[in-house]
């Protein structure tokens, strides 16, 4: 069966409900969409904490190279990686045992997302969360 993602109503709560967002592949040049979105995200809010391999800090936080290194807990997984590069961003959210992941717009794993939505965690693919943001919160 394919992936479908959570209702409009699905996606409201889970933004309501997060607060310290882990943003995989977030990258410190302005130019990149990684770094937009974050932006926006951290402006609305919500706590950005940066996972990128050899980067100290985005946005004036501290950056860590995998989820793992992440002190105190997240509640969400966003993450711009190429799609061949999700299953391992999604087995390490199943492995903390950490609530959500997303999957930003234009990047498509259906497996990698059937296996969170099986583990348990809540998983919104191919979409963004600015734009979901704007849509659902405002």
């Amino acid at each position: 069966m394919a992936f479908q993602n959570p209702s409009d109503d699905e996606i409201r709560a889970l933004l309501k409900r997060v607060k310290r967002i882990a943003v995989v592949g977030l990258s410190p040049n302005e130019a990149r969409p990684s770094f937009g979105v974050s932006q926006f995200m951290q402006r609305a809010g919500y706590g950005i904490v940066p996972v990128r391999p050899h980067v100290t800090e985005v946005l004036g936080e501290p950056a860590y190279d995998q989820l793992a290194d992440v002190p105190d807990s997240v509640d969400l997984v966003n993450v711009f990686r190429r799609a061949e590069e999700i299953d391992a961003v999604v087995d390490e959210a199943i492995r903390l045992k950490l609530p959500a992941v997303w999957i930003q717009l234009g990047i498509v794993n259906e497996a990698a997302a059937q296996r969170a939505v099986a583990a348990g965690l809540t998983v919104v693919m191919d979409r963004c969360i600015k734009i979901e943001y704007l849509r659902l919160m405002l």
